[in-house]
Order: structure tokens, then C-alpha cells, then sequence
């Protein structure tokens, strides 16, 4: 039989031809079996995800009445200030967060890694925070950051420091959510980044250290480059995670004070239930959503780069 012959299937001890009825009748029901196992995914997805997606954009166009008005929610939107200081608070916790916690996430994989002469014991002290709560999370850092009573301030005042205001403070309730969230998020990202620590092939490693090269220039020179992609998703999934943070603004701050917290989930989870404004909030959350897809296409966009350049 030459190479470009057509290949027989065999099925009950019989030869069967790809385009035989007997091969279209099997496709069909294994195609058909694969569609009844995930069918129910896909009810679940369309219910919990889809649908609410589409309702949501058809309520943005509507009124607190019900009422078709159009782009006049985003037109509210685009000039209230009170929409354009959520999205400059926004945006300025992205832009501090993100370096703060990639940083750290990386310093801990590393420790984890190379430094850590137990990094069972590391790695699980790492993911504690990340097991616990959010919500939980938020309570006891909240207790913590008493202005009175707190725990960090007994601490400033037992070696001599001033206490400090924390949540109370607007120049400082940011960073204390910076604290909170990074916090948690630091041990999941690491997670990544070790993985990603790892992959690099070892016969690189040996052949810089052969080469002369100290431990933080094979780092900066080889293990990062090689690590373009790992570290390309935790900065993309991270920016799109600090843009949906909630939790710890609404237990702890409630966007304050003088709005120096409040986050855009924030901004939407008052305009829906505490000024009882369904449809503002529903634009709102179209271009939240808008925002998150941009960045996650950019997350494809970079980690297809890095695959054809590798």
C-alpha cells in the first residue's frame, strides 16, 4: 500500500474506510456523546455567564423607569465626577499595586527556588493568605490598622515611631488596600512565577555559571528573559484582577475618605444598591467590562508575541 493510500480504521475485527457509512455513523455519535457531556457546562455558562453579560448591556440603555434612553447613561457617566475620579483612583492603584505585587511575587519565588532550605515549608507559608478569605482577609487586616488599638500601631510605638491613621487617612487608605490586597495576592502569583522558574532548561543555567556569570546576572540576563511569558500573564491577569477588587473597599473603607478609595466595582455597587440606580450602574459595568476584555486581549496578544518569538 503506497503512503498516500487511504488508512483503514478497524472496528469489530473489520476494516472500515474513512468515508465508509459505517466511520460517518461512529463520528456522529462520538460527536454527539461529547455534546450530551458538555452540554450542561454549557447551560451553566450561558446562565451564569452569558445571559447576565446581555441583560446587563440591554439595562444600560434604559432608565431607573425602565424607559429607552439610549447613550444617556454613558453620556452621564463620561461627565460625572464622581464616574471620572473612580477611574483615576482606579488607575492609580493599578499603577501602584501591580509593580508592588509582581515584584514581591517574584522575590518570593526566588526564595522559594534558590534561597529557602525548606521550600515545602515556604511555599506553604506563601499560600496561606491566599487559602483564607478575601473577605476574612479584610477583617483582620481592618482590626490591624486601628488607628486606637490596632496591632501595626503598637508596633510604630514600641520602636519609636509615630502611630499612623491607615484606613482613616486619604492620603494613606490606598496603600493600606494595597497592603491588604497584595497581601493575598502575592503568594498566588508566585505560584505562577515558580512554575515559570522551573521551566527554565537547566544545561542554560550551567552553561552561564560555566561561563563565569554571578547568581543576579544570570538572573537578569537569562532567567527573566526566559521567563517573558509567565511573567507577561501575572502582569496582565493581575491588572485585570485589581481592576475588579471589591471586597476589601466595601467592608473597610466604603470608598473613602473623600473618595480616595473609591474603586470603579466600588462606584458600581453604589450606584446599583445604595442610590437604587440599576441602569447607570449597568453602563457603568459595560465599560468596566470593556476595559478587562482590551486587557485580556492584550494578555493573548503579548503571550502569541513571545510564543513566535521563542
Amino acid at each position: 500500500m503506497s503512503a498516500d493510500s487511504s488508512i483503514n480504521l478497524t472496528r469489530g475485527g473489520a476494516l472500515l474506510s474513512p468515508g465508509s457509512v459505517e466511520d460517518k455513523k461512529g463520528r456522529h455519535q462520538a460527536t454527539l456523546s461529547a455534546i450530551l457531556f458538555l452540554s450542561p457546562a454549557f447551560v451553566l455558562l450561558i446562565l451564569f455567564r452569558l445571559a447576565p453579560v446581555i441583560q446587563v448591556f440591554f439595562d444600560s440603555f434604559l432608565n431607573s423607569s425602565s424607559e429607552w434612553v439610549g447613550l444617556e447613561n454613558y453620556r452621564f457617566l463620561l461627565e460625572s465626577d464622581s464616574f471620572l475620579n473612580s477611574i483615576r483612583v482606579t488607575l492609580l492603584f493599578n499603577v501602584l499595586i501591580n509593580p508592588i505585587q509582581i515584584v514581591m511575587a517574584l522575590g518570593m519565588a526566588l526564595l522559594i527556588v534558590d534561597g529557602a532550605k525548606k521550600p515545602g515549608m515556604w511555599q506553604t507559608l506563601n499560600l496561606l493568605p491566599v487559602v483564607v478569605p478575601l473577605a476574612i482577609s479584610s477583617l483582620i487586616w481592618g482590626v490591624a490598622f486601628r488607628p486606637d488599638d490596632g496591632i501595626i500601631n503598637a508596633i510604630l510605638i514600641a520602636v519609636g515611631l509615630p502611630e499612623q491613621r491607615w484606613l482613616t487617612s486619604a492620603d494613606q487608605a490606598m496603600m493600606s488596600i494595597i497592603i491588604l490586597a497584595s497581601w493575598v495576592g502575592v503568594g498566588y502569583w508566585s505560584l505562577f512565577l515558580v512554575a515559570g522558574l522551573h521551566q527554565v532548561p537547566k544545561d542554560v543555567m550551567e552553561a552561564a555559571t560555566l561561563d563565569g556569570a554571578r547568581y543576579w546576572r544570570t538572573l537578569w540576563y537569562v532567567r527573566l528573559p526566559l521567563m517573558r511569558r509567565p511573567l507577561a500573564f501575572v502582569l496582565v491577569a493581575d491588572t485585570a484582577v485589581n481592576l475588579l477588587l471589591f471586597a476589601p473597599v466595601q467592608i473597610l473603607t466604603r470608598g473613602g475618605p473623600v473618595d480616595s478609595t473609591n474603586l470603579v466595582m466600588f462606584d458600581i455597587y453604589r450606584n446599583a444598591f445604595v442610590f437604587a440606580d440599576l441602569p447607570l450602574a449597568a453602563a457603568e459595568t459595560v465599560l468596566l467590562l470593556i476595559v478587562v476584555m482590551a486587557i485580556v486581549g492584550l494578555q493573548f496578544f503579548m503571550l502569541n508575541q513571545r510564543r513566535s518569538g521563542s
